[in-house]
């Protein structure tokens, strides 16, 4: 009989850090733990191997992590991500195999979402996968006939930027008019000052920085700038969908991410801009669009997932 071996998952944000012990076919944790990111003060590295001894256990035999990226998963390098800057070229998978001596499987947190989701949420038994996050960003995850897509660097499936309107505002990545820039929370909340700076008439304040869930509070009253601002994100999230379904010939678009929760205000206009964009019908047929399943462990059984599948391809 095989001893009972335990898996590490680990999802790394910019807020916290969260790392949990699974037993072998479990997605219950035996041990959980979490704590604050600290993501702009030095000893991230520091804080996430004391998060990991904190559920240690010595029959872990591998570790998972769910990382913000842009990352290289092939070498486990943290390239840069704007959420912790002192990690540049940054090692993190050699790093955390010296230390805990078991292998380390990385990737970004979007594909590890997309991983879990086809694994034990909403993509149970589909073969091709869209997985899409809109929250702060929109990040994404591709399941390509049961193979999770990473590309030849590793940087595939970043459909958060996909091009819908080159002379469109500025993403956080610096470029014009990528979806994120329409689309992400932060993107709403960002043309719904803007239009109040222009002397848009609306119930909101005027006085700072709005966010994403006041807006959808206003729209749900009947405010129309803040509807108007939605309809716009739904709008732009449909072509860039309508592109994924070119290229991808998905049978399930799941959505997450806390903008994702927002509902018709989004999704209506999103369904309307998708069925005018999309090159053709068919596409649609049979064509499932549903909300993630795994909530705020998306991350944690990506994760998880994700490192058990690298150790049977391992055997």
């Amino acid at each position: 009989m095989a001893t009972m071996s335990l898996t590490i998952a680990v999802d790394l944000g910019g807020t916290h850090i969260r790392v949990a012990s699974y037993n072998s076919e479990s997605i219950t944790p035996v041990a959980h733990f979490r704590t604050r990111t600290n993501a702009r003060e030095p000893g991230v590295f520091d804080r996430l191997v004391q998060a990991i001894e904190n559920v240690w256990d010595a029959k872990a035999t591998s570790i998972g992590v769910a990382s913000p990226g842009p990352l290289d998963p092939y070498t486990g390098t943290i390239l840069a991500t704007p959420n912790i800057p002192e990690w540049q070229n940054f090692p993190l998978a050699s790093k955390l195999s010296e230390h805990f001596g078991v292998p380390v499987h990385i990737d970004n947190d979007a594909n590890m979402a997309g991983f879990g989701e086809w694994t034990f949420g909403a993509g149970k038994g589909h073969h091709n996968l869209v997985y899409l996050t809109i929250s702060t960003g929109v990040g994404g995850g591709v399941i390509c006939n049961d193979t999770l897509l990473q590309g030849f660097h590793g940087l595939g499936a970043e459909l958060g930027h996909m091009i819908v309107d080159p002379n469109g505002p500025p993403c956080g990545c610096g470029k014009n008019g990528h979806v994120e820039a329409f689309s992400s929370g932060t993107a709403i909340a960002r043309y719904a000052n803007e239009q109040i700076q222009t002397g848009q008439k609306t119930s909101l304040p005027s006085q700072g920085q709005l966010t994403a869930k006041q807006l959808a509070d206003a729209a749900l009253q009947g405010d129309t700038l803040a509807i108007s601002a939605f309809s716009r994100a739904g709008h732009y999230l449909g072509i860039a969908v309508a592109n994924y379904l070119a290229i991808f010939d998905p049978s399930i678009v799941i959505f997450g991410g806390g903008v994702s929760q927002v509902g018709d205000l989004l999704f209506k206009p999103f369904e309307e801009s998708l069925r005018e964009h999309t090159f053709h019908p068919h596409y649609l047929d049979d064509l499932v669009i549903a909300k993630a399943a795994l909530g705020d462990d998306v991350g944690l059984l990506g994760a998880l997932a994700w490192a058990r599948y690298k150790r049977t391809r391992a055997e």
